[in-house]
């Protein structure tokens, strides 16, 4: 072997020894096996209610399904069909009551239970399910106005009227919180809970101002 011939060969055992050195220092470690959570997870309590501690094992069931169970579905159903009513019972207001503040409620719950009625209408598309008709029966629904309570609204104007529209309309939302705190309870899909937990908390209100109006009539 001539010493050039010597040379080629050095050269080339350098650059397979450096390729290899290389290759070990870039090569990856297999990542190790994640570790268990073992820390207690606080869980928020709905409104109302106080937060509690819960084992991680325990907290991955208390989360929320993406899918609705015969509850959510049944909810929104009969929740389309008591928010009709009250959007019925709201536009009589303009041209019946006679108080100013009952007007505007009136109006807030049209402008708030109208774009629910749409979502809950598309929810019940996406799903596959049926979305009831404008005249759908409502059954023992809580809180719901008798065809005769209905037409007595209608034929009531002034301090009558705005008698008679509250003592309904408040009964109606406490009918639609009833309601809301049942599939709170039995039902599993996250959009529908915060719909529930949005009914809840405006209707209170809503509550507590007729109450309000009733005793300066």
């Amino acid at each position: 072997m001539d010493i050039q011939q010597g040379d080629r060969v050095r050269i080339a055992l350098i650059a397979v020894i450096a390729a290899l050195s290389l290759s070990a220092c870039t090569s990856e470690p297999k990542p190790s096996a994640a570790p268990q959570a073992s820390a207690p997870v606080i869980v928020p309590g709905r409104p109302g209610e106080v937060a509690r501690t819960v084992d991680p094992s325990e907290a991955a069931t208390l989360v929320p399904l993406p899918t609705p169970n015969a509850a959510d579905v049944k909810y929104v159903q009969d929740m389309i069909v008591h928010h009709r009513q009250a959007l019925d019972m709201s536009s009589l207001a303009p041209a019946r009551s006679e108080h100013t503040k009952l007007k505007s409620l009136a109006s807030r719950i049209k402008d708030a239970q109208g774009p629910e009625i749409q979502f809950m209408t598309t929810w019940l598309q996406q799903q596959g399910q049926r979305v009831p008709e404008h005249h759908a029966g409502h059954g023992d629904m809580p809180g719901m106005a008798t065809p005769g309570q209905m037409e007595a609204l209608k034929a009531a104007s002034g301090k009558d009227f705005d008698r008679l529209f509250l003592q309904l309309m408040t009964a109606h939302h406490q009918g639609a919180i009833t309601m809301s705190e049942q599939v709170l309870t039995s039902g599993s899909h996250v959009r529908i809970e915060e719909l529930a937990n949005d009914v809840s908390v405006t209707q209170s209100a809503e509550i507590r101002r007729m109450r309000e109006m009733q005793a300066e009539l």
